[in-house]
């Protein structure tokens, strides 16, 4: 049955509502990473269908039949990836560079570059965690200035970078984001989380289908984990990967 245009506003905002309470509950250590990636996952993925439908309803020209692609549809999805970005990062994170114990918030004036580096990624998963996005883009860029080719920094940023760049439809921050997983990718091109970023920036940009399966090609040869292939599942589909 077709819904109505209010119907659709109210399954919006619930479904917003949730992401925000979701990633409320993570933080407060009521849910954890796998439940948190797979609620996010879920609404994410129902929001942009409502959206788009939405979309449909409030255009007339729709109601004559298919036309040509239109460059809102993709810009849908890129705001919806933008509120699955935390869920994103916080399970890559995890995968790339898990906290080691002992590892201290606060630091010391002694700390060794190397030392320097693992606390600041340490303290941007926290950032993530508690969806304190800027912080976080902040510490990634302080690993950056002290080793120019850390993946996990290069990765993340680049992947939160993209995200803000095409929510804010600012050109220049989404180049940076894409060349910095670009990077990521030239200095480790056996890194899943690289990988998986860059077919999903690729899935959601107009005109590069080919390149987003053949970087999902590559991607489920490097033994992605769970968390990885929940997250990539609905994106492999889309861009037509058998089996999936």
């Amino acid at each position: 049955m077709r819904r109505s245009a209010q119907q659709l506003r109210d399954e919006i905002a619930l479904r917003e509502a949730s992401l925000a309470d979701a990633a409320r509950e993570l933080g407060a250590g009521e849910l954890s990473s796998e439940q948190f990636i797979q609620i996010t996952g879920r609404e994410t993925a129902l929001l942009e269908l409502a959206r788009n439908e939405l979309w449909r309803l409030d255009d007339p020209a729709e109601a004559l039949g298919p036309t040509r692609p239109r460059a809102r549809r993709p810009r849908w999805l890129i705001l919806a990836l933008f509120s699955f970005a935390v869920a994103l990062g916080i399970v890559l994170f995890s995968a790339l560079a898990p906290r080691q114990a002992g590892n201290s918030a606060t630091g010391s004036l002694t700390l060794s570059p190397t030392q320097q580096v693992q606390q600041l990624l340490t303290e941007a998963e926290a950032d993530i965690a508690n969806a304190n996005i800027a912080t976080a883009l902040s510490a990634y860029q302080q690993v950056l200035a002290i080793d120019p080719k850390n993946v996990v920094a290069l990765t993340q940023s680049g992947w939160l970078d993209f995200s803000a760049g095409s929510t804010a439809k600012n050109a220049a921050v989404v180049e940076v984001g894409v060349k910095n997983l670009e990077r990521a990718i030239a200095y480790d091109p056996r890194n899943a989380a690289a990988r998986l970023y860059f077919a999903i920036v690729a899935a959601s940009t107009p005109g590069n289908e080919a390149v987003a399966k053949h970087q999902f090609d590559i991607f489920l040869t490097l033994n992605p984990s769970k968390g990885q292939m929940a997250i990539a599942t609905p994106f492999l589909h889309q861009v037509g990967i058998p089996g999936y």
